[in-house]
């Protein structure tokens, strides 16, 4: 039985990772700060352990001992993606262990440089960490996740304007997977030791934007307005505009998922569906169907301006 971490394991994701691995017959261990551990499920095999990684490598070490593989699923600012996964990582690499998926859970992250993305940059500096560690890293892509993509942070969705706002020609397929998804993925391969050491892309299913929104159209039942808002340099220069303008990097972060998603540099590369064949991916119109309905109405509340995003 593999013993695998999974940090941020209350999480929208992470709680979902730990379900999969579970159901897959893994032995997990749920970092989880001690306000959080009513929120476990309870099962055989999951055992909690009350701690955060601002404690540090030498307080997180006996968590990890044992351990042959560590998925983090943590969100924030440098202080946790940076700062806190070096944190842990140092605790794995003390107690002898093989694996890492650190939180990147993204659109292909590593094909572009840096200053395109704020929260890219903050992975990519992250990834470097593994560069002299014995724990070999595997990266997890996905591309964008419905939930966010098609939330008001990506102003693609208006319903109460009932638009559709597109930046490019919208020709571009993009890659598409449900966080529901990308939990079982994500299990399958913390569970695969050939994984060691690669990044491993995966997806739901690949539209372009003009595609997408004839499933938002079917699955509606209404007709949303074509709003085309500019080329992808015009995008690019809307994301420098804000930023000079922003209060916070809500206003302009998901625009930069956009304008790498758009240009083509954030494409997966090499999908590895067929590793997985018992990982059976929803279709764009199934969740649409079912829990994306709920992007047809219109929110009730804002995201929390300081907070910092899942953006895609």
């Amino acid at each position: 039985m593999t013993t695998v971490l999974v940090a941020g394991a209350t999480g929208s994701l992470g709680s979902l990772i730990v379900r999969n691995l579970l159901d897959r017959g893994a032995d997990v261990r749920a970092l989880v700060r001690q306000s959080s551990v009513d929120k476990l499920v309870a099962h055989p095999n999951l055992t909690p352990c009350v701690g955060d990684l601002a404690d540090g490598a030498d307080a997180l070490r006996h968590h990890v001992d044992g351990v042959e593989v560590v998925v983090s699923a943590v969100q924030g600012g440098p202080e946790v993606i940076i700062d806190g996964q070096r944190e842990l990582l140092r605790a794995a690499e003390r107690a002898g262990v093989h694996r890492m998926i650190p939180s990147d859970f993204s659109i292909n992250l590593f094909g572009y440089g840096y200053g395109v993305n704020i929260l890219s940059d903050l992975r990519r500096v992250f990834a470097d960490s593994f560069a002299t560690s014995t724990v070999a890293r595997t990266s997890v892509a996905v591309g964008a996740f419905p939930e966010y993509f098609l939330g008001a942070i990506h102003e693609v969705l208006d319903p109460a304007a009932g638009t559709f706002s597109v930046w490019g020609d919208g020709t571009r397929p993009i890659d598409i997977t449900t966080i529901p998804d990308t939990a079982a993925f994500t299990a399958a391969i913390a569970l695969d030791p050939r994984t060691a050491g690669r990044e491993v892309h995966v997806v739901g299913e690949r539209l372009s934007m003009l595609e997408l929104r004839n499933e938002v159209e079917a699955a509606s039942g209404r007709r949303w307005d074509l709003v085309r808002r500019g080329t992808v340099r015009d995008l690019r220069a809307e994301v420098v505009r804000r930023q000079f303008a922003a209060s916070s990097l809500v206003e302009y972060v998901a625009l930069q998922y956009q304008v790498a998603m758009f240009d083509g540099t954030a494409s997966l590369r090499d999908v590895r569906n067929a590793d997985y064949p018992d990982v059976v991916p929803t279709s764009v119109a199934a969740y649409l169907a079912g829990a994306g309905a709920a992007h047809f109405t219109v929110p009730e509340t804002a995201r929390r301006q300081g907070e910092w995003p899942t953006a895609v």
